[in-house]
């Protein structure tokens, strides 16, 4: 293994060789998904803080709040988030080949590109109780959920600016800035929810507006940061080059957000299917709660799928493959390490957890039966990690979730009458088939072709600065 990965004839230089290696590839990895992780945790923690102030609201209010947010905002997040991910990769590849006024016109064409996604997801929020009502959700619960919806119309252009700004800076390796805007916003969050909620008895009102003020002040901050001359490499201004070349990355944006969308909208689905069953409120709640668990987690991985992505691009936007592929060893061993943490902490204090949201004894118990389930569903849930392979793995997310969790969980919920286990089950089984498929396609990538399809692809795209203006959208330039 040693003489495979280092190239050594010496066991012994070998191994402290493979060791310094790995040390340093970990501080690289680290000095990216710390902050990264932080502002992921973070900001969907203000969504678990409010879901929190809601369950003890009343229980209907939190069945509502839970359907809005697992199924209608992960819908939107879902393709904001994949129509951001483009962003990702193709700054991450021109940083790595010093190409640093690219990445300035990769944000401002993803902000384009998803400010147009955005109003066309609008009707969903809008319409919201109508669609859950011809979904056959419970009237009750989609009466209020439509209420709920238009109070996350805000957080949808938050969505717009904080994805695609968050990816343009820790390509940068300045994401540090991020993680801490977002810590502050999430602790303002908290004492904002306390105040509106719990002593001024505002209710659903005083708990949106808390998420809204502290989620918008993280863009403000983010923005302040961009044009305030800390990027003075990569933002040189606004520029009309920003309109060109949009339908290639539209379409490495689509490839991105089918595979994202997929691992999202497969949760949701669980909670729709949670929606038929006797006792609606109930499974939602329980559904819904688990799922926060699940995604709060996923929060920390995804901060490592950041690093991953900026570590990979990078090195194949420099043209050095083993270095990309070292780089994936090392980020597969930290996630499992992690997840197995997380296990063993589900594990411990998941009879406990459904009291954080819910004063209702009832829900509470459900998420207690199925504390076994969330700790093996913590342990299984991988990211698949790639160097723009979206399309690929869009398949297996196809195949994993929809050919085999999905109806697996209809035939145990509903067939062999297992109910929310049931469902929860088929999930566990749809990510089992995911992770394994994803680890064997990864362990076969020919990393010397991701570096020539980087280089064609950063040599198609790439705009030089004598070919740019930039200044005020009306026209003035600035000359370089």
């Amino acid at each position: 293994m040693d003489e495979r990965l280092l190239g050594s004839e010496e066991p012994k230089e070998n191994s402290n060789n493979l060791r310094r290696r790995v040390l340093e590839e970990s501080g690289k990895l680290w000095k990216v998904g710390f902050p990264s992780m932080l502002a992921r945790v973070t900001a969907f923690g203000m969504f678990v803080v409010t879901q929190a102030f809601i369950g003890h609201i009343g229980e209907l209010q939190l069945a509502a709040y839970a359907l809005i947010q697992v199924i209608t905002v992960r819908f939107a997040n879902g393709i904001l988030l994949g129509m951001s991910s483009a962003t990702e990769t193709l700054c991450g590849q021109a940083f790595g080949a010093k190409h640093y006024h690219m990445l300035g016109i990769y944000l401002q064409r993803s902000w384009i590109i998803n400010l147009v996604t955005s109003a066309v997801l609008l009707p969903v929020f809008i319409f919201a109780s109508p669609i859950f009502k011809l979904l056959g959700e419970d009237e009750e619960i989609a009466t209020a959920a439509g209420y709920i919806s238009l109070w996350f119309i805000p957080i949808l252009y938050f969505f717009v600016f904080n994805f695609t700004i968050q990816k343009y800076l820790q390509c940068q390796l300045k994401n540090m800035i991020v993680g801490w805007i977002s810590a502050a916003s999430f602790i303002l969050h908290v004492l904002l929810s306390w105040i509106l909620v719990s002593k001024l008895n505002w209710g659903i009102p005083g708990a949106m507006s808390s998420m809204i003020i502290s989620s918008w002040l993280v863009v403000i901050g983010e923005l302040i940061y961009v044009f305030g001359g800390w990027c003075p490499e990569t933002w040189k201004g606004f520029t009309f080059a920003c309109f060109l070349d949009l339908f290639p990355v539209l379409k490495l944006s689509i490839s991105s957000g089918v595979m994202i969308c997929l691992e999202l909208w497969y949760y949701a689905i669980l909670v729709l299917l949670g929606g038929y069953m006797k006792n609606a409120a109930v499974a939602i709640d329980a559904l819904s709660i688990c799922l926060n668990i699940i995604a709060w987690q996923l929060m920390v991985f995804l901060g490592f799928l950041t690093a991953a992505s900026v570590r990979v691009s990078n090195e194949l936007g420099r043209g050095n493959a083993k270095a990309a592929k070292f780089s994936m060893k090392v980020l597969l061993c930290t996630s499992l390490s992690i997840g197995v943490l997380f296990w063993a902490l589900c594990l411990i204090f998941g009879h406990r957890i459904g009291y954080l949201f819910t004063s209702d004894e009832e829900v509470a118990n459900s998420v207690a039966d199925l504390s076994l389930l969330l700790s093996f569903s913590v342990l299984l849930n991988r990211i698949a990690i790639g160097a723009g392979r979206q399309k690929m793995v869009a398949y297996v997310n196809i195949c994993s979730y929809y050919v085999v969790g999905v109806p697996l969980g209809i035939l145990l919920g509903y067939v062999a009458k297992m109910e929310v286990k049931g469902i929860w089950i088929g999930m566990i089984i749809g990510v089992a088939t995911q992770t394994f498929v994803l680890a064997y396609i990864t362990s076969r990538t020919d990393w010397e072709e991701e570096v020539n399809k980087a280089s064609e692809r950063l040599n198609n795209w790439l705009v030089e600065p004598s070919e740019t203006s930039y200044g005020k959208l009306s026209g003035e330039t600035v000359n370089e």
